[in-house]
């Protein structure tokens, strides 16, 4: 009898350990294509920028271009996140956490630009600050969604 329950237990156990192999392989599939598709739009970004600046004679300015393209990517950004099956969502949560530690070093960096380095410097070092703020509540919000997630995944005592 405690044998039996004891293969169960094992035989659930290898199940749920295939089916997070299969979840993590389709969220590394789908983060390595969201690169691909992220380089791809950089460049034809900034090849429509440029074509735009010198089609209308510089009417358009390259950086209206691209924040509207950025203003664009973000309600793409919210459809897509929203659409991403609960399976595939701590994965992909936890890459996301992994891209914003990246961007706190960035942003600590800029923090610590000298004051006497020239006339950016301030500039960069405000910058810097609020990119640290923006990649820390990113990375607790991350942590927290992943908590909640994995919180669905657990038997409910009674």
């Amino acid at each position: 009898m405690a044998n039996e329950a004891i293969n169960q237990a094992v035989e659930r156990a290898r199940e749920a350990a295939e089916a997070a192999t299969v979840a993590a392989d389709q969220a590394r599939a789908a983060a390595e294509q969201a690169a691909v598709l992220a380089e791809q739009a950089a460049t034809m970004s900034d090849a429509a920028g440029m074509a735009a600046h010198a089609a209308t004679g510089g009417a358009i300015d390259p950086f209206v271009f691209r924040l509207s393209i950025f203003v664009l990517a973000i309600f793409v950004g919210y459809f897509v996140v929203w659409s991403v099956t609960p399976a595939l969502h701590t994965p992909l949560m936890s890459v996301t956490n992994a891209i914003s530690s990246v961007i706190i070093v960035g942003a600590l960096l800029s923090v610590g630009v000298d004051l006497m380095s020239g006339d950016g410097a301030g500039a960069s070092r405000w910058f810097g600050f609020f990119a640290v703020i923006l990649a820390s509540i990113n990375i607790f919000g991350g942590f927290l969604v992943t908590q909640r997630m994995l919180a669905m995944y657990k038997k409910k005592e009674r």
